[in-house]
């Protein structure tokens, strides 16, 4: 099992930035992919993005593309969600995952979750 922990949210205004950490512990070797996703009220949790710790290859949900970057630590074992140009509807619970897959960008091709953090963008 890895754990996993966020940190980084809150409320800004539109057009503002924010940058989401995700601290994993525990058997962190054995998971390939890191992954952040959303959730907004009402709607279906979706991907944002996510980074292999080998080679750092990443996938960006088209929604997000040119405004998120994320990034790794292998070393302190930290995954990075820098959130730029935010938007209302970025509005969400964000969520950092770990997959055992080469490549995941569905919610179920991860099995561990962290708790979430809340970012609000106002308008």
């Amino acid at each position: 099992q890895v754990q996993l922990v966020e940190s980084g949210g809150g409320l800004v205004q539109d057009g503002g930035s924010l940058r989401l950490s995700c601290a994993a512990s525990g058997r962190t070797f054995s998971w390939s992919t890191m992954g952040w996703f959303r959730q907004a009220p009402g709607k279906e949790r979706e991907f944002v993005a996510a980074i292999r710790w080998s080679g750092g290859i990443t996938d960006y949900a088209d929604s997000v593309k040119g405004r998120f970057t994320i990034s790794r630590d292998n070393a302190k074992k930290t995954v990075c969600l820098q959130m730029n140009s935010l938007k209302p509807e970025d509005t969400a619970v964000y969520y950092c995952a770990a997959s055992r897959a080469s490549r995941a960008v569905t919610a179920k091709e991860y099995d561990n979750w962290g708790q979430g953090t809340q970012v609000t963008v106002s308008s």
